[in-house]
Formats: structure tokens, sequence, C-alpha cells
């Protein structure tokens, strides 16, 4: 039995390039949509946010000297791009996704209109929430716990590189540890940079709980959606 009946599924933009320098991986993003078709087939819903990271990265090179504003809505373009090829592949794989977008691009996918996504996720399909918050100066992390709390999601799942949240960086530190479970309080006293300080604030206030867990290791969304012993639980 799933622990869940509602999720939200953070992407980073980065975790779709897989080995490659940039752009996406086609094996990495069919391998990702078949963890979350494995999770859909539990009866779970599911909400995606995704990242632009892959393709535009507002604080990095591209975007020195430019207005950070307008960096911010390019990359809220590139995570429009990532949905719809997330939302392709997911179609090819026999799920009925939706891309619905905080910015109006209406040729190409629908406008987020929060009763529509709730009605799409109680028909099973997949929605996946592009374009951000739809302002600058905030992060697809924000976007997350701002969509994840709008549709009433259970968790949000922030899925990254490592397998959870380390008492330090555990590239640098051959005794870091990883925590089990950790309070929002606490994470945020150590600095521990699970997200930006303003996701975290929300979800805290919004009582909406965080799991950080790899999504490069095979299994472990199910295992996460199963409530098994995966990565860290941010709790309040």
């Amino acid at each position: 039995m799933p622990a869940y009946k509602r999720i939200l599924l953070k992407l980073s933009g980065e975790a779709l390039m897989g080995d490659d320098a940039f752009g996406i991986n086609r094996a990495t993003i069919v391998r990702m949509v078949e963890e979350i078709a494995e999770v859909t087939r539990l009866g779970v819903e599911v909400a995606i946010v995704i990242g632009g990271g892959n393709i535009f990265r507002g604080v990095a090179g591209g975007s020195v000297g430019m207005d950070r504003a307008t960096a911010d809505y390019m990359g809220m373009l590139a995570t429009v791009m990532n949905s719809l090829a997330l939302a392709d592949t997911m179609e090819k794989a026999g799920l009925v996704a939706r891309v619905m977008s905080a910015i109006a691009i209406e040729q190409v996918v629908e406008p987020y209109v929060r009763p529509k996504a709730l009605q799409y996720l109680e028909e099973g399909k997949v929605v996946v929430f592009a374009a951000g918050t739809g302002n600058p100066f905030f992060t697809t992390d924000t976007a997350a716990a701002l969509r994840g709390a709008e549709i009433g999601a259970e968790i949000v799942l922030k899925a990254t590189k490592v397998d959870g949240v380390y008492s330090a960086d555990p590239n640098k530190d051959p005794s870091a540890t990883r925590y089990t479970t950790i309070s929002f309080d606490e994470a945020m006293a150590k600095n521990l940079q699970v997200m930006d300080a303003t996701a975290f604030a929300l979800c805290r206030d919004q009582k909406l709980p965080v799991k950080v867990f790899s999504i490069f290791k095979p299994g472990a969304l199910r295992n996460v959606v199963l409530g098994g012993d995966e990565g860290t639980l941010v709790h309040v």
C-alpha cells in the first residue's frame, strides 16, 4: 500500500542531462518516466515541477551582465521545454500527462488553473507544472512548495543527485552521515540548504513534509512512495 495518495515530485533540469554536458539525455528521461509510471500504477496521484538548468542556468556564464528578471524568465521558458519533453515521453509510455504553465503560452501548453489541475489529478493524469511560479526571483523549489500546497499534496519529493540530506558534503567529507529524519528548524539551524529559504519556509508554514532522495537510484521513487527507508524526511 502506498504511504501517500498525492505527491509533488520536484525534478531538477540537470537530472535530465544524464552524463551529457547539457540538454536532455533520451535514455535518462525514459528511465525517469518508467519510475514515475511505476508509482502511478500503485494508484498514487503525481504532479511534477521541473527545473530548467540543463537548458538555461540563470546564475551561470550565459546570464553574466544580464538583468536578473530577464534571466529568470528565460529559465522559466527552459522549464516549459523540459515539461513538454517529459510529457511527450510519458505519453509514449502509456501515461496521460498534462502540462500547465504559469506563463501564458496557449498555443503550446495550457495555463495553470488550480481547479483544472485538481480535476486532472483525480482523473489519474500526471500534471506537469511548467514556468515555475510565473514570477522572477523565485526558484523552481519555491514553485514546488507552492504548487504542492495548492493541490493538497501530502509530501514534496525532492529528487537530487544524492540519496538524502547529510551532516556535511559527502563528496568532501567521508565522515558525513545521512539523516533519516530531521525537522525544518534543525535543518535551518544547521544551514543544510535542503531547498532555498523561501521554499523551505513555505513548506514549514504549510506543514508540508519534504523527502530528499536520489532519482539516480533505481526503484528509489517507488520505495519512497511505499514508505520505505529511503532518503531524508524533513518534517515540522
